[in-house]
């Protein structure tokens, strides 16, 4: 018995010496304190993931959906050298390939010990945005003869051949959006990236018309290859909320992004001489990173 013990010694020795070099070879890891204003939890599988900038390069964080208050921990030597932290947009079913994606939604350069976070620096600046809408249904006017159902169209210009909105350029990764609210069911009218050209939506368009030159869309027809429950087609936009968003595209997330520059609420007139004009909303999310001292 006491050889058998004496054997067994060095061993537990061993382990416990070999343990403790593990634990002492690691990398010393400190804590960045993110706090964030109107940078809303997602819900659809998208996460936000935290970047930092060192020497050129970026350097991930964990992901998180709830961005209000959350310590981060990364290597220290990283956070000690680090230049800038960027909040990013990432997809759901992101892979974990270490590159954040172009939707970048704050961005801040360290001075000191903390980054105030912005999203007019890396989005753009959305404080002087305008715009307007009416009812109409150009894509079943056959001939250009309007056969009365305008009450089934929405189209963001103005006049005929004029764009309704005025908005600035998105940086790369984001795209505006527009919605219509039918009741308990959204529907898109499509992404755009510019006011005066065709969205990609218009999946819901008659036939024997045109299509404008402008985003909007016809409540219409559903093709039997998009699903829709709880909503028939044609669907009236009168007295309905119509709003765009901006939208981190590639978020494959089909529900409306919470940042929302224009809305307002449809009326009951119809045709380009009764547009709506859109009340504009600038609120954007802002933060501060901060690290230790």
């Amino acid at each position: 018995m006491t050889r058998n013990i004496l054997l067994i010694a060095p061993l537990l020795l061993a382990v416990l010496f070999s343990s403790c070099s593990s634990d002492d070879d690691r990398p010393p890891t400190a804590t960045i304190d993110l706090e964030t204003i109107g940078l809303t939890p997602l819900t659809g599988g998208s996460s936000y993931q935290g970047w930092l900038v060192v020497n050129g390069q970026t350097v991930p964080t964990e992901k998180f959906t709830n961005a209000s208050k959350l310590s981060l921990e990364v290597l220290a030597s990283d956070l000690e050298n680090a230049s800038q932290f960027i909040i990013t947009i990432e997809p759901k079913g992101d892979i974990d390939d270490n590159k954040p994606s172009d939707a970048k939604i704050l961005t801040g350069n360290f001075t000191g010990n903390s980054a105030q976070l912005t999203f007019e620096n890396v989005v753009a600046d959305i404080s002087s945005v305008s715009g307007q809408f009416y009812m109409a249904t150009p894509t079943d006017n056959a001939g250009g003869v309007d056969n009365g159902n305008d009450e089934f169209g929405v189209w963001f210009m103005s006049g005929t051949n004029a764009p309704g909105l005025s908005l600035p350029k998105l940086a790369k990764g984001w795209k505006y959006e527009g919605w219509v609210g039918f009741g308990g069911k959204i529907l898109s009218t499509g992404t755009f990236a510019d006011v005066d050209v065709t969205d990609d939506g218009n999946f819901f368009k008659g036939s024997g018309g045109t299509v404008p030159e402008f985003p909007g869309e016809d409540f219409l027809v559903l093709p039997s290859q998009i699903p829709l429950e709880g909503i028939s087609l044609p669907a009236e936009v009168k007295s309905e909320k119509v709003y765009i968003t901006i939208e981190p595209y590639q978020d494959n997330d089909p529900a409306p992004f919470f940042i929302k520059p224009l809305s307002a609420n449809a009326g009951e007139l119809t045709g380009v001489a009764n547009p709506v004009v859109m009340i504009p909303n600038n609120a954007v999310p802002s933060g501060r990173a901060t690290r230790p001292n």
